[in-house]
């Protein structure tokens, strides 16, 4: 059995050895990037069980990304190589205070090709929670039929529906957003979400405001992602104020954001306190900002319990 799976598209992301405009940049290392396998990735490392559905390009940056997601011990039984759509990549642009632009080329995703009845029923209700996020319907129409339905199978069989709308405006207006992830967001268990992406959903950005109208949707999780300030949290009529946990350097921001998501995951399923849960996600969103790279920074187990002063650092 997983303790969680996902459905996205992965990219082969190429960062600059030099800050600045993208335009100066002449070399790049190759790397793996993508929401939902970094979410994933950061479930895995920290002693999940994990699966991924997606399609991948025939190609060496198909391959490159299966085997890495495959070595961070993601199940990728449900990932398959299709001719005609070439893996997708993007750049990232970094400036000297960590913060990123990216340029996505990614308009034929290998992922177009999935249709809805592709999903095996089998591997979803096999699992404890299904995360989706709101880049892979982004990516084409086609898509929120294969979103629809996974969760449609999710609630069939007891599976719990985290979601995080990662609203992507390079790939999609804020109309589009809005008119198709509003309505995901009843069949919402736990809501992993930023509170500028909320106020693009639902014309809120006070965490207080947007706690209200989830409650009023049915949502039982409620986890409003506030970057530096921390994180606000919902769960059986308690809402909490997390503190944010310093990072001593601000390298690259991106995956942040999954870095949360994955520790919020962690401590739903050993069933932690609302409190301690934030806390331990909002540890890992500031230990991923430190590390260049999408997932790079994501820690294991042990190096959170190090930092919280769980456990003894042995170096020498």
């Amino acid at each position: 059995m997983k303790d969680i799976i996902t459905i996205g598209d992965a990219m082969i992301a190429f960062e600059p050895d030099s800050t600045g405009p993208l335009r100066f940049a002449s070399q790049f290392q190759k790397k793996v990037g993508g929401a939902e396998l970094n979410v994933m990735v950061g479930c895995s490392r920290l002693g999940l069980n994990t699966g991924w559905i997606s399609r991948l390009g025939h190609d060496e940056f198909g391959r490159a990304i299966r085997n890495y997601a495959r070595g961070e011990g993601v199940d990728v039984s449900q990932v398959e190589f299709v001719t005609g759509h070439p893996t997708s990549v993007y750049f990232k642009e970094m400036m000297e205070d960590g913060s990123v632009r990216t340029l996505y080329y990614r308009e034929k995703s290998p992922t177009l090709p999935m249709r809805a009845e592709d999903l095996d029923e089998d591997y979803i209700k096999q699992a404890k929670i299904l995360h989706i996020t709101g880049i892979f319907p982004a990516i084409d129409e086609s898509n929120v039929a294969i979103i629809e339905r996974a969760i449609s199978l999710a609630k069939k069989h007891g599976v719990k529906v985290s979601f995080d709308p990662n609203i992507r405006l390079k790939l999609w207006s804020k109309e589009e957003a809005r008119d198709t992830l509003g309505r995901i967001l009843p069949s919402v268990d736990i809501l992993l979400a930023g509170a500028d992406e909320m106020d693009i959903l639902i014309g809120e950005k006070d965490p207080a405001k947007i706690i209200e109208k989830t409650k009023e949707l049915g949502i039982e999780y409620t986890a409003i992602k506030m970057g530096s300030e921390g994180s606000v949290g919902f769960f059986e009529g308690k809402t909490i104020n997390a503190p944010p946990v310093p990072s001593k350097k601000v390298v690259d921001t991106v995956g942040a954001g999954d870095g949360f998501n994955a520790g919020f995951l962690y401590g739903f399923i050993q069933n932690w306190s609302i409190e301690k849960t934030l806390h331990f996600a909002n540890t890992i969103g500031s230990m991923v900002v430190g590390v260049k790279g999408d997932n790079e920074g994501l820690p294991y187990y042990e190096d959170v319990q190090i930092l919280l002063g769980e456990k003894e650092l042995i170096e020498r």
